[in-house]
């Protein structure tokens, strides 16, 4: 009799939490309306902003973020003054839809976002990914070459390691399971867990007031949760298929990354990297957490310039 009642409980609370999310998403939609265009390709509605002029710079977020992430840091007002710069909701995130029927894996975003630059009539870019987003950025420049001007790689996870965190994160993506939770308890879960998980992101250092501008109910969303589940899924396994090409890379790479990461690693990962990669720049943070783009803007941007304007490898090789 007891269980039968903890039973019905457990079944009111969570069709009530189910309600209430649903409620949610579509305040959260009508709240945070998309700020840039839409291009329909390969399936995918796919969101993006377009400010600035000059050559063009593509944006890519990390895990759980969206386009505002880079806007409110700063990155996009101070990079779109020289560079056309193009900012991605990734699939799956803020206003872009991500269709089940592809596993979207780093290889499989970097045709999607080449493929989204064709449309657009745009032959090269320049590339800057953060944390997740830069596995995508150096899929990108491995399976298009011709595309990819010069890499900005900011506190990216490049080599396979254990990851606890990214493991506990990949049940919300469980078929059956995954799906109650997203659409029932997790969306409150994780937005009474928040603050914390942000002051993750940015110890040591305090997160900007801006930071609070940040549209959260959208990292929030079912959909959102989901992608970001997916990824964290199949980290371990992209960097593992990585990890032994990067020596192909024969472009510019700037590579960033604060010492005090708390989230990558980042002697492991982009010290690595650096040593890895002929002909790299490291632009090394002391004291600085995962969020690098919002705690020094002015530093990932001067990599970013300085990236774009060296000259490609083989172009050093043929004048040696």
């Amino acid at each position: 009799m007891m269980m039968r009642k903890r039973l019905v409980w457990l079944t009111v609370a969570g069709v009530l939490a189910a309600i209430a999310t649903r409620s949610a998403t579509k305040r959260a939609r009508t709240l945070n309306p998309a700020i840039g265009r839409v291009l329909s390709i390969n399936g995918v509605e796919l969101h993006y902003l377009d400010v600035g002029s000059g050559e063009v710079l593509v944006l890519l977020h990390g895990n759980g973020s969206l386009i505002q992430d880079f806007v409110i840091s700063g990155l996009v007002e101070q990079a779109a003054q020289q560079f056309r710069v193009i900012v991605f909701d990734r699939p799956g995130y803020g206003w872009s839809t991500r269709p089940r029927s592809i596993r979207w894996t780093p290889a499989a975003q970097a045709d999607l976002f080449d493929a989204a630059l064709r449309q657009l009539r745009i032959g090269t870019a320049h590339v800057l990914g953060h944390s997740w987003g830069s596995l995508v950025a150096v899929e990108w420049a491995l399976r298009h070459p011709a595309s990819v001007r010069s890499l900005v790689l900011a506190s990216g996870y490049y080599y396979p390691t254990a990851r606890v965190d990214a493991l506990l994160v990949s049940l919300a993506a469980l078929p059956g399971l995954g799906t109650l939770l997203r659409h029932s308890i997790l969306p409150h879960v994780v937005r009474a867990a928040w603050p914390l998980m942000v002051r993750q992101l940015f110890r040591p250092a305090h997160p900007p007031p801006r930071f609070s501008r940040f549209p959260k109910e959208l990292a929030l969303l079912p959909g959102a949760i989901r992608s970001s589940a997916e990824e964290s899924m199949m980290m371990l396994e992209a960097a593992e298929r990585l990890q032994s090409r990067y020596r192909e890379l024969e472009l510019p790479v700037a590579i960033v990354a604060g010492d005090a990461d708390r989230i990558v690693d980042s002697r492991s990962q982009s010290r690595r990297l650096h040593e890895e990669v002929p002909g790299s720049q490291l632009t090394w943070l002391p004291g600085v957490g995962h969020m690098v783009h919002h705690v020094e803007p002015g530093r990932v941007f001067e990599a970013t310039r300085l990236g774009a304007a060296s000259p490609p490898l083989a172009a050093l090789h043929v004048r040696d």
